[in-house]
């Protein structure tokens, strides 16, 4: 039964008493302005207006009525003590203790200017890389038979990946190299692994999948294929001070977690029986199409 009432004047500050203020009576349940004011404002700001009409405000109060009649008959038959509701309200339950112990516990704006540049320090190469390139390589020994090589590998039969590596396999006398299709995977050009004509041949190139060569190294003639390239990269540490801050409030607050559970742990009284868990069994049958839709559906 509702009792008229006459809608207040504009909004302003909310007395306690006004927040205890029932609306109704479940039982020994009081719904109260506060009660029905915290659901309504855990929605989203932009259904939140729908409710400023009376109607709406009724048919709220409505459902949250229906929801405690329902939860009453639940206890009533004793569900509260069924197995999938104890293990959803003990989830419930460390997630509040969680919130309740790290949210104002571990503040990122906590986190000095010193600690933040002392990890961009210790870890300048995440964010300051030079350029790198890959090729794949056809390596000889003879200049005629390079000659040729390159010949092929700038007509039709390179132009694919798979022709380059077909080439590679026909020509190249590097057994390490040839083994990989000629891969010479990412270098810089600092690198001290590949002859240096190699290397500055390989960053002239400005495109993937062009070719050059026959390139003379040594003993060595080089036909190369340009197959990737990554740009440099340069971060100051005013530019990833905020990703700086992020990743250490995660990692201060990870190990407080685990502080946290650790002194619990610490605490309580364990028993671990390691030789039943060769007794689990574990289901491994595949469900079925209609059993993936069903689950689909929930």
């Amino acid at each position: 039964v509702y009792k008229r009432q006459e809608p207040s004047s504009a909004q302003g500050p909310q007395s306690d008493s006004d927040k205890a203020a029932p609306l109704a009576v479940v039982d020994d349940v009081t719904i109260t302005v506060e009660d029905f004011q915290k659901q309504i404002n855990e929605q989203s700001p932009y259904l939140r207006p729908r409710y400023e009409a009376l109607a709406k405000k009724k048919q709220f109060l409505e459902t949250m009525i229906r929801f405690e009649i329902l939860a009453k008959e639940a206890q009533r038959r004793g569900l509260e003590k069924d197995p999938d509701v104890v293990r959803a309200m003990k989830q419930v339950m460390i997630q509040k203790l969680m919130a309740h112990e790290f949210e104002t516990k571990i503040d990122p704006e906590a986190i000095t200017v010193a600690e933040l540049r002392a990890y961009y320090d210790e870890h300048k190469a995440d964010y300051n890389r030079p350029a790198e390139i890959r090729v794949s390589a056809i390596i000889l020994e003879d200049k005629a038979t390079a000659d040729t090589a390159a010949q092929e590998a700038k007509g039709p039969a390179g132009a694919t990946h798979k022709g380059f590596r077909d080439l590679v396999a026909k020509y190249s006398t590097d057994k390490n190299t040839k083994e990989r299709g000629g891969d010479l995977r990412y270098f810089t050009r600092d690198s001290k692994e590949l002859p240096e004509a190699v290397v500055s041949e390989a960053f002239q190139m400005s495109r993937t999948g062009e070719v050059r060569g026959p390139i003379s190294a040594g003993k060595q003639f080089y036909v190369l294929k340009q197959t990737g390239k990554k740009k440099a990269m340069e971060k100051d540490f005013e530019s990833v001070k905020r990703s700086i801050q992020n990743r250490l409030y995660r990692d201060k607050r990870t190990a407080a977690q685990r502080d946290f559970i650790n002194g619990l742990k610490a605490k309580a009284k364990i028993e671990i029986n390691e030789e039943n868990l060769s007794k689990i069994k574990i289901d491994m049958t595949k469900p079925t199409v209609s059993q993936e839709h069903d689950g689909h559906q929930h």
